[in-house]
């Protein structure tokens, strides 16, 4: 255990978002999404939700604030308006974090995307569209604004 570090934050998925640089994009993927045929780099986290998953990347991840959509969560199918349970959560935990809602994309183009994807963390997440793509940004140096 280490001291300031969120206990979900295993050490393979530490190496992961360490190693993402600038403009890197990592997907938190339910339980149903096809991560293991997509993912470059796939870290499981079977017994965590997408929420937990979220909130604990947060935690270390800086979210890039260059880009006009850093955060994207998976239309619903067929109803592209729809917002399931699970982006609501998504959401909470953004403005907590002070970052805004996630933009959303279809179907298609969210899988796109997540082949594009630095990683993926498959999750044990239930619920339908329990998906989200965060792009990293960047930590400024000691004193620096921003």
């Amino acid at each position: 255990m280490l001291r300031g570090i969120h206990p979900l934050l295993t050490p393979d998925l530490l190496f992961i978002l360490a190693s993402m640089g600038h403009g890197d994009r990592i997907i938190i993927a339910d339980a149903n999404f096809p991560a293991v045929r997509i993912a470059r780099r796939l870290v499981p986290l079977a017994g965590v939700d997408a929420s937990q998953a979220l909130e604990a990347i947060l935690s270390v991840l800086p979210i890039d604030d260059f880009e006009s959509d850093p955060v994207v969560v998976m239309q619903v199918v067929g109803d592209p308006d729809a917002l399931p349970d699970v982006v609501r959560d998504f959401i909470t935990i953004l403005a907590a974090n002070g970052l805004q809602p996630p933009a959303r994309i279809e179907r298609q183009a969210f899988y796109r995307a997540a082949g594009d994807a630095f990683a993926i963390i498959s999750t044990g997440e239930r619920r339908f569209y329990g998906n989200i793509i965060l792009t990293k940004g960047v930590v400024p140096p000691s004193g620096a604004g921003g």
